[in-house]
């Protein structure tokens, strides 16, 4: 197996994974409704991409940490939406 596949796999899995998360980050950001957004869902989205780059940084994966990261940050802003919306947001 050539060193790179592993590494191209990783980055277009990493791709989609991110990208999936962006239309609702601007459905939320643009029409500010997160009603429908589960708070516990998020919740624990947030938590796994935190260990997910702690996982990344343990075993020195540029992907993991880096589409890990980016999508942290677009699911955590997705959740302090929710929460600064409140529960009928």
């Amino acid at each position: 197996m050539p060193y790179w596949l592993p590494v191209a796999i990783g980055v277009v899995a990493g791709a989609l994974s991110t990208v999936s998360f962006a239309p609702q980050v601007l459905k939320a950001w643009r029409e500010g409704d997160t009603a429908a957004i589960s708070l516990r869902m998020y919740i624990v989205t947030v938590i796994a991409f935190v260990m997910w780059i702690v996982y990344g940084v343990m075993i020195g994966s540029l992907p993991i940490i880096i589409f890990n990261a980016l999508s942290l940050i677009m699911s955590g802003s997705i959740l302090m939406m929710k929460i600064r919306n409140g529960p009928d947001g």
